[in-house]
């Protein structure tokens, strides 16, 4: 079992920055790619970016160039640094585990509200 605890939201005006953090913990060896979703109101849940356990990252279309994923795998935490905010990206952000078994596990997920 792998738990994640998100951290780092808030609201932020246009154009700001926010990071966030997912902290895993438990049977972290069985960690293979990590990952930051958002869901906003009224819509699907959608990959925001993602990294492997070698650090290839992964990004949506709508947010390459603006945030950037990094691991630290020493602290079992994952990062999502976020510039140049936009409305849009006004979301609930999850962190997502995939694991070696194939299973998955979702943390329980950290508001970000950008206002124009």
């Amino acid at each position: 079992q792998v738990q994640l605890v998100e951290s780092g939201g808030g609201l932020v005006q246009a154009g700001g920055s926010l990071r966030l953090s997912c902290a895993a913990s438990g049977s972290i060896f069985s960690i293979n790619a990590m990952g930051w979703y958002r869901q906003a109101p009224g819509k699907q849940r959608e990959l925001v970016a993602s990294i492997t356990r070698g650090g290839s990252t992964n990004y949506a279309d709508s947010v390459k160039g603006r945030f950037t994923i990094s691991r630290d795998n020493a602290e079992n935490t994952v990062y999502l640094q976020m510039n140049s905010l936009k409305p849009e990206d006004t979301a609930v952000y999850y962190c997502k585990a995939a694991l070696v078994n194939g299973l998955r596990s979702w943390g329980q997920g950290t508001q970000v509200t950008v206002s124009s």
